[in-house]
């Protein structure tokens, strides 16, 4: 194509097209976005990196995977690690040897390829990455401790792996005292990587928490100086740059009072398009060809990975860290290798061509097949096999309730009857104890608070209910876990008499995220009718007894709650809300009494201490 725009676009328009596919159908987006990639490269021919880009594609490449890591180490904070730190570690090293001494000699035998480049293929195929993981662990829904170790290794082993692939090229380059060299090189690249990201770390650290530019610069700040530290560590240490982002990413998250909030949202947006980009530019790329020269030998190279050195890295790696078999098992079948080892690859793939190395031109293919292997067949199985483990969490249809007053603990109860996971979650001691009394879990505290982050799992729960009195707390927590779980995940009552007076009124985008039950069912009118002696009843609709025969029997002395459908997912009524439950649907509602019935305990009160945040 004589515009370049054109392209360009069409890559954008893919990716996107490629992700939300692979929403829908729940894998990881790197599948349909390789595919897609090999079909408007090499197949068709629509897209060409190179012509489009020609020189300027691998420093590109190089820019975006360092933006990549940036953005997942910003997410490794080390309360996470709550004890399996030494899984992690061991994976990275014991693992990652493992790995890389079974890959190599297989790879060497059965493809037919020199030492030299087995040992560079051995070293690319040791990383994970978060582009693959983080994907698949939304589908898979593992144990918390299994999910942030595997989390943690993709971001940690990618510097790791690039290193060990670094060494390998020296190695290979080197004419004369190549082990000498090697050691200069390995000790370079890690003084240089740790001791520029620490000091960048640090300093950007004090600039954000000093407030020393204004916010709407801090985003693109730190991104161009993470860039500059970046370059100047490859500029020292060849290839030293993945590590000092990793360290600049991994000491923002954990330095105290440090927000990195905006700046990671930021950051995913941003991955989002360059792991888009850079999958469907670099499969673009493949040689046909080159992938059918592989031959079948690659075949006993995937299963010497997959069912040889991984099971092996995480059995030698899980010694004395306290792991069951099951989550060993897990641990051991979930490795799909992701964008750092297609990027590596391509660039000591250029690098050795330049230097008309021999098979050099067989390195990509042969990652790309793995890459795409591992991805699917992990892909397709990883659910299965966590089921069969009894390692997979509940699928997260459950509620979160924020507020113990006596109408949650009511409601909490009867969704319990349906085989609904709830959780009730306040600052308020007396309702916490009325609610633990009556067997519902619950979460004591500020649910906003870094202990409720590592000790409140999230995993289960698709929905947050604010049904609370506390009129300058429910904001934040709305906020709050919108923020967490997504737009459309909290729901707040009704909240009227503040609405009524103008120096009271709420914003309008708060607003739009109330209207649970109904217009009028604010805290107070709720408290009311169950402290009248309203109870909470479920009714089954049937063939005969239909909506509407429902709504006529009931008319206005019941609030809807919700609905449970035929798959026991629940339907909450709100005023934005369109559902029409059909027969065998069941509708949970609050139905007045029928005479007024003795006072029952609500115990919530508006105490300074439930105000506050924490």
């Amino acid at each position: 194509m004589s515009d370049p725009i054109i392209p360009l676009v069409a890559v954008g328009l893919i990716s996107i097209a490629c992700q939300y596919f692979a929403y829908k159908i729940k894998l990881p987006a790197i599948l349909p976005l390789l595919v897609v990639g090999i079909l408007v490269g090499p197949v068709y021919g629509v897209i060409d990196a190179d012509a489009l880009f020609g020189d300027l594609l691998f420093p590109i490449v190089s820019l975006s995977v360092a933006i990549i890591l940036f953005e997942g180490s910003l997410t490794l904070r080390f309360g996470d690690l709550a004890g399996h730190g030494s899984m992690v570690r061991n994976l990275c090293t014991v693992g990652t040897l493992v790995t890389w001494l079974i890959t190599a000699p297989v790879a060497h035998y059965a493809l037919g390829i020199s030492w030299q480049l087995s040992f560079l293929f051995g070293a690319i195929v040791t990383v994970t990455g978060p582009t693959v993981i983080v994907p698949m662990l939304r589908t898979v829904r593992p144990s918390s401790k299994v999910s942030n170790i595997l989390r943690w290794e993709g971001i940690v082993i990618d510097p790791i792996g690039a290193l060990l692939a670094v060494l390998v090229f020296e190695y290979i380059i080197s004419t004369q005292d190549a082990l000498s060299h090697t050691l200069y090189a390995f000790g370079l690249t890690i003084s240089v990587g740790l001791g520029i990201g620490a000091a960048t770390g640090y300093l950007l650290g004090l600039v954000l928490r000093n407030s020393w530019l204004p916010h709407y610069l801090e985003n693109t700040a730190v991104l161009t100086l993470m860039l500059g530290a970046f370059a100047g560590s490859n500029l020292i240490a060849h290839e030293s740059g993945l590590l000092t982002v990793t360290v600049i990413g991994m000491w923002l998250a954990n330095m105290k009072n440090v927000d990195v909030e905006d700046i990671l949202e930021f950051k995913e947006t941003l991955s989002v398009l360059l792991i888009s980009g850079l999958f469907i530019l670099l499969a673009s790329r493949i040689d046909m060809h080159s992938m059918l020269n592989v031959g079948w030998g690659v075949i006993w190279v995937l299963v010497a990975m997959i069912v040889v050195a991984r099971p092996l890295g995480v059995f030698l790696s899980s010694l004395g860290t306290g792991l069951n078999w099951r989550e060993i098992a897990l641990l051991s079948w979930i490795a799909p290798r992701g964008i750092v080892a297609a990027a590596v690859s391509a660039l000591f793939s250029l690098k050795l061509e330049v230097l008309n190395y021999d098979q050099a031109a067989l390195l990509v293919p042969m990652v790309f097949l793995v890459i795409i292997t591992t991805v699917v067949l992990q892909s397709l199985t990883s659910v299965t096999i966590a089921k069969k483990l009894d390692m997979r969490a509940p699928a997260p249809h459950g509620f979160l309730i924020f507020g113990g007053g006596l109408f949650s603990r009511l409601f909490a109860k009867e969704l319990m009857t349906h085989d609904i996971q709830v959780r009730i979650t306040d600052t308020n001691w007396n309702n916490m104890r009325l609610a633990r009394m009556e067997n519902i879990p619950t979460y004591f505290g500020n649910p906003m608070s870094e202990h409720a982050a590592r000790t409140l799992d999230l995993s289960m729960f698709g929905t947050v209910l604010v049904i609370s009195p506390y009129r300058q707390l429910n904001p934040m927590v709305t906020y709050h876990f919108e923020h967490e779980m997504g737009k459309g995940t909290v729901l707040g009552l009704s909240n009227n008499e503040q609405q009524q007076r103008p120096s009271h009124q709420v914003s309008e985008s708060y607003v739009k995220k109330l209207g649970l039950f109904s217009d009028d069912a604010t805290y107070g009118k709720l408290a009311g009718m169950v402290a009248k002696g309203a109870t909470i009843k479920t009714t089954r609709l049937s063939d005969t007894f239909t909506y509407d025969d429902y709504k006529e029997q009931y008319k206005d002395r019941a609030i809807k709650l919700c609905a449970i459908d035929t798959h026991n997912h629940v339907q909450m009524f709100t005023t934005s809300s369109n559902v029409k439950p059909k027969a065998e649907w069941k509708i949970v509602s609050l139905v007045n009494a029928d005479k007024p019935a003795e006072k029952v305990e609500d115990t919530t009160t508006i105490t300074e201490e439930s105000k506050l945040p924490g």
